[in-house]
């Protein structure tokens, strides 16, 4: 894209899942830059809340009540943005559900909806996204990740298998953008935990209110880095610290962290609170009254994190994996050498 794009004045940013978390977060840093905005979530009323939030910062914002798992519907969408508010430069996928269960716990029906929302939203996103972009030669796609994307979690499979899908669909999609000599970009952001408002209406099979396995980031913090991902040319970006250690460790250890989290994932996704026994979801319909930027954990919630290239935390491992096997190596030959 050209410099022009980069600065987003007079631009058009989709993003999915705007209504609230980080969606929401996200479509603020975009119309703060001068982008117009188009917002993608299911519940009408707290989209037009959200659009008039933008409004309010002198951006043009759309409001387009839609389910992410419908491809009809997303198409449709994209048709709107582009008649209304035109030509789309960036879409940001970032809409998800999740459900809190063990496998043997949870439906078919369940892992068939978050599967629906947090995997095939970003496919029929992405497909909305190229069948625009294509016809220019130009665009962003931004795909909103976890570190589940690599490390799959107990009480989270489906939520986890749908992050790793995300990827493998994003890998495969780049290599045919590459293969065809295409100016559009495609990266990813991976995500540590963050204080959004899924853990107050997720669907959940547990005794105690859900919570995000500490650290915790705030939503305008992964905002930040999905900005930063829509303007430079990583392949991924990884956000926190424990992100970093999450996706590395599972390369070099897997089976240690099987057990390591065996041991402790149960534990760090519940809170001391009881489950209302009149608490709602929003795994099929919204919950009213919930959409917010900020989840209940902002006590613990860091507004800061680094952000790495997944490339450079990858070359930078491998790097002193091998200097360290180099140190070793010397220090047996000298012991082993006569003295």
């Amino acid at each position: 894209m050209s410099g022009r794009a980069f600065k987003y004045r007079g631009d058009v940013v989709v993003v999915t899942g705007a209504s609230a978390g980080v969606g929401r977060a996200t479509a603020r840093r975009f119309a703060r830059a001068g982008a117009a905005v188009a917002l993608i979530a299911r519940d009408a009323a707290s989209l037009k809340e959200t659009a008039a939030e933008m409004e309010a910062t002198g951006a043009r914002a759309l409001a387009v009540p839609i389910d992410v798992a419908d491809p009809d519907a997303v198409f449709a969408a994209a048709e709107e943005v582009e008649e209304r508010l035109g030509p789309i430069d960036v879409w940001v996928n970032n809409a998800m559900a999740t459900v809190f269960a063990p496998v043997a716990d949870a439906t078919p029906e369940e892992f068939r909806r978050v599967t629906e929302v947090t995997y095939l939203g970003y496919v029929y996103g992405t497909m909305a996204a190229l069948r625009k972009m294509r016809r220019r030669n130009r665009g962003t796609i931004v795909q909103v990740g976890s570190a589940l994307a690599y490390r799959g979690i107990p009480l989270q499979a489906a939520y986890c298998g749908a992050k790793h899908a995300i990827r493998g669909f994003t890998d495969s999609l780049r290599c045919e953008l590459l293969h065809e000599g295409s100016n559009i970009r495609l990266t990813m952001v991976q995500l540590p935990a963050v204080n959004t408002p899924q853990f107050d209406w997720a669907r959940t099979h547990l005794d105690h209110e859900p919570r995000p396995v500490p650290p915790v980031i705030q939503p305008e913090t992964a905002a930040a880095a999905i900005f930063r991902a829509a303007r430079q040319h990583d392949r991924e970006i990884w956000v926190g610290l424990s992100t970093v250690k999450v996706i590395l460790g599972n390369i070099v250890a897997p089976g240690f962290l099987d057990r390591l989290l065996s041991r402790q994932a149960f534990e760090a996704q519940e809170t001391q609170r009881l489950l209302p026994a009149d608490r709602k979801d929003n795994l099929e319909t919204p919950v009213r009254g919930l959409h917010r930027t900020r989840g209940s954990f902002g006590t613990e919630a860091n507004a800061f994190a680094p952000v790495v290239s997944g490339e450079t935390a990858r070359m930078g491992a491998a790097s002193l994996l091998l200097g360290l096997i180099a140190v070793g190596s010397w220090l047996a030959t000298r012991r082993s050498a006569p003295r």
